[in-house]
């Protein structure tokens, strides 16, 4: 990666750890002072994002140190890591909350907040939408799955802020049960951006890969003039990089010149088409496979 877009991407991870700082603190003391059980459990929800954004931080750091002998691939997983360790930070600190607040309601432990909660979650939520829509243009432009991660946080933040509004402003005007409920339901939308985080980072920790692309690499694979057959193809993303296995089968006349010249274009056309940067290639002559199946002779 370019260092102009390592320094954007450092950049975009340490303007949310400021943000969320700023934000939990004046949030937890808001709430406080205004008696919202919704701003508070918003504030908790920043608390988390502290440590879940600090942790993609890092991983984001140790993913550029270079291959060694210990780790010939580099060190790209360590974001996923660093992503699945942060949706267990935000899935603990949400069941907290629906905990806690479904207490409130049962014991009936709930008051009129005072209105500058809303002002407080409605300004949290404006900010929060400014931060996502810049993190979200920095990881797609530098293929960051720990900072795209982020900025689905962040939305979720945002959406998460403007609800506590509508909640402390229901509350406020005589209905005081619709805190803690807010409450809750700013705890499920935690959980619910907690798992979502946890089955992407795992899919990829487990090299998970969407079949219909690895259909699209094959068939472009397939159109090169000199693979007979596409006989298999994987795919699987290591850090931000997408990796291709490939075996193809080539008439067995032609010298290794031909199939080698055969393996570069595939790997230009798949860099190309599909940003694909290491594709491994096997090459098979048609001559030494019988069958449909595959199968050597």
């Amino acid at each position: 990666m370019e260092k102009g877009l390592q320094k954007q991407l450092d950049f975009a991870a340490l303007l949310s750890i400021v943000s969320y700082l700023v934000l939990a603190s004046v949030k937890v003391l808001v709430s406080f002072y205004t008696d919202s059980s919704a701003l508070l459990a918003d504030g908790l929800n920043n608390v988390t994002d502290i440590g879940a954004t600090l942790a993609v931080f890092i991983g984001i750091r140790i993913a550029r140190k270079p291959r060694d002998l210990d780790h010939p691939y580099g060190h790209s997983r360590a974001e996923q890591i660093a992503t699945l360790i942060a949706s267990f930070i935000m899935m603990s600190v949400g069941l907290q909350v629906i905990i806690e607040n479904i207490r409130k309601l049962f014991i009936g432990e709930y008051g009129t907040p005072n209105r500058l909660a809303a002002v407080v979650a409605f300004a949290s939520g404006i900010f929060m939408f400014g931060i996502y829509f810049y993190n979200n243009k920095v990881a797609k432009k530098t293929k960051s799955k720990g900072l795209a991660a982020s900025a689905k946080d962040n939305l979720s933040d945002a959406l998460v802020s403007l609800g506590t509004t509508i909640g402390v402003l229901g509350a406020s005007i005589g209905f005081p049960i619709i805190d803690p409920i807010v409450a809750i339901l700013v705890g499920v939308i935690i959980c619910k951006t907690a798992w979502e985080i946890f089955y992407d980072s795992t899919l990829l920790l487990t090299d998970g890969f969407n079949p219909d692309e690895m259909i699209l690499f094959s068939e472009t694979v397939d159109q090169v003039p000199g693979v007979h057959k596409v006989v298999d193809l994987r795919a699987r993303m290591y850090g931000n990089t997408t990796i291709a296995d490939v075996v193809i089968e080539v008439d067995g006349g032609i010298d290794v010149s031909k199939s080698h010249n055969i393996t570069d274009q595939i790997e230009m056309i798949l860099q190309e088409q599909h940003g694909i940067h290491y594709t491994h290639i096997h090459v098979e002559p048609k001559s030494s496979l019988k069958g449909r199946d595959g199968v050597r002779e």
